[in-house]
């Protein structure tokens, strides 16, 4: 049995935030590393954005074997006996902690017409994937309408591919942005040349000698070569259900990240955690939540933890817009617009009963702290008060 004063499962940035953290607190006390993935932790924001700009493959690795970490890769974690602190994987190796933590992530929802050739785009695995396509075919369906889907399919654009973009909703981002932000986007990225079919339920694939034909339910067939879907995530959460950890829309973890056992903890995508600045429980699945709560949660496993009170911001690009943001960003909250230059450059305020929830920074830079300011701040706000209330370019 392999023996470790530090286990995590998952081998993703949280994991290597992890080890960074337990590092700064602990230099020799021995880490282990589960990872279902063949490849050591790396950045995830690049396989969607800077590499498909130029970036160098090679920029991605995070460099986690440098700190003295043993990784299992392309091993799963098959079961948890808390009790024992033993983790076993599926080859039947048993692992002893004294302090674990699950980084397990988040796992594609996948479409039930599959018949495997769909690419639900999450890893670097993926991402040589597409690429090789790329290079030797044009037509590109993307399907889904959210980060993924509007990030994939501006990279496959700038580099010169055929795409059509299908989803449900009435305009790219719906479920984020103000409606007349969503339908902008729409136009946008036709004038980019992407085909954008909003409204549009797929309802089946069929490979073809010719390619792939991707039927939807009320806009026809599409002819492509290849398909992309971003339709969502679900948490990874049976590891922890099983042993008996408690499990809401993710593992339930307090504000120093421990679960409901005191050895084990749990930090980034997969982590439900209590924000006081939202006054709510959250699980964020974006770069600076996993970062920096796998840093705290690494702090707190070596015992020099401090509360995980962070709110994460997250961003993104849309070709040559783009943009920062904190908190909730949904649009079936008041949202109130304030353009320098409409749907170019502005910020746009999430409220509800008063309080700001969320701040969508477009093409404005620089301001996530000036935003997490007033999330926290107690109101009420008009929308008055929040017009020019963050400085917008110069």
């Amino acid at each position: 049995m392999a023996e470790y004063k530090y286990l995590i499962v998952g081998g993703g940035m949280t994991a290597d935030a992890a080890v960074q953290g337990i590092r700064e607190s602990d230099p020799h006390g021995s880490i282990g590393v589960i990872s279902a993935d063949s490849n050591p932790p790396y950045n995830r924001p690049p396989l969607s954005k800077g590499l498909w700009k130029g970036d160098a493959p090679d920029s991605v690795w995070r460099g986690t074997d440098k700190r003295s970490a043993t990784l299992h890769l392309g091993r799963k974690a098959q079961s948890l006996d808390a009790s024992a602190k033993r983790v076993t994987d599926d080859e039947g190796k048993a692992y002893h902690f004294d302090k674990l933590l699950l980084a397990t992530g988040v796992s594609p929802r996948t479409l039930p017409f599959d018949d495997g050739s769909i690419i639900y785009y999450r890893t670097l695995d993926d991402y040589h994937k597409l690429r090789a396509l790329a290079a030797q075919d044009e037509r590109f369906a993307v399907i889904g309408g959210g980060f993924i889907g509007w990030e994939i399919a501006a990279a496959l654009a700038m580099n010169g591919k055929q795409v059509v973009m299908l989803f449900p909703e009435e305009a790219i981002g719906a479920r984020m942005y103000p409606i007349d932000l969503a339908r902008f986007l729409n136009d946008y990225y036709r004038q980019k040349g992407v085909n954008v079919v909003a409204g549009s339920n797929v309802r089946s694939l069929q490979k073809k000698p010719e390619g792939v034909k991707v039927s939807t339910e009320k806009h026809g067939e599409f002819l492509v070569d290849a398909v992309v879907a971003g339709i969502g995530v679900t948490p990874n959460v049976d590891l922890a259900r099983a042993a008996g950890l408690a499990v809401n829309n993710g593992i339930v973890v307090d504000e120093s990240t421990r679960t409901n056992h005191p050895d084990v903890h749990a930090a980034g995508d997969v982590a439900n955690f209590f924000n006081p600045a939202l006054q709510a429980r959250l699980r964020v699945e974006h770069e600076d939540n996993a970062n920096t709560m796998g840093a705290a949660a690494g702090r707190s496993m070596a015992g020099k933890g401090s509360a995980y009170h962070h709110l994460p911001s997250f961003y993104s690009d849309l070709f040559d817009l783009g943009y920062e943001a904190v908190g909730e960003l949904d649009s079936r909250l008041e949202t109130i617009t304030d353009w320098k230059d409409p749907n170019r450059e502005g910020v746009v305020y999430y409220v509800r009963d008063g309080r700001v929830r969320g701040v969508l920074l477009w093409n404005v830079w620089g301001q996530v702290d000036a935003a997490r300011e007033l999330i926290e701040a107690a109101g009420p706000f008009r929308a008055d008060d929040l017009r020019g209330r963050i400085p917008k370019s110069q």
